[in-house]
């Protein structure tokens, strides 16, 4: 399996920067954006779901091979690692699920602001990058850090790619919302 580990590390990272770059078009050249996309369709679900599906399996592949090649304490790997994994993924499904699969593609839905989204205006982006951070260190792997990175610098820059369009779509209420929930986490305002 160990013979996996560049070309997974290459493809994750070949995607990570297909991501960041669209992300950066996006938030720079807001008027011919690539996300949230100008129409959704299943090419545009391709386009998005591919490259992060691919950095998610890149990293589970790349840290299976790798297993434990940081020598860390199991204490650290399972008992901060692990409920990372699980927290993010106790957040992220719900999340994805209560606005709908198809806004979680980019597509115009209603304005969700309760629930986990009460507490953060990107609640799935935030549990995503608990699921990265929590598998480096599960799986103690060198290489798993490299990939981590980069999901977390996408992730953290898909809400500044967004944010434009959910106030062009939603207006006022939107930037009420604005003003009392934190772009990534903490207590809601007012």
């Amino acid at each position: 399996m160990n013979d996996l580990v560049p070309f997974a590390l290459a493809v994750a990272l070949v995607c990570e920067a297909a991501l960041i770059a669209m992300l950066l078009w996006s938030i720079f050249v807001p008027s011919r954006r690539l996300w949230p996309p100008q129409r959704v369709s299943w090419f545009s679900q391709i386009m998005v779901w591919t490259p992060t599906l691919a950095v998610f399996g890149g990293a589970i592949l790349v840290g299976l091979a790798d297993w434990n090649m940081l020598d860390w304490p199991l204490w650290l790997r399972w008992g901060v690692g692990l409920p990372l994994i699980l927290a993010g993924n106790a957040v992220v499904w719900p999340a994805a699920l209560g606005i709908g699969l198809n806004a979680t593609s980019g597509a115009e839905a209603e304005l969700k602001t309760d629930g986990f989204y009460r507490w953060s205006r990107n609640p799935q982006y935030v549990a995503d990058m608990g699921i990265l951070i929590g598998w480096v260190i599960m799986s103690a792997s060198p290489a798993v850090w490299i990939i981590a990175t980069g999901g977390v610098i996408a992730f953290a820059l898909a809400p500044f790619a967004e944010e434009p369009w959910l106030e062009e779509v939603y207006g006022a209420p939107y930037r009420t919302y604005r003003k009392r929930a934190p772009r990534f986490f903490g207590f809601p305002h007012g």
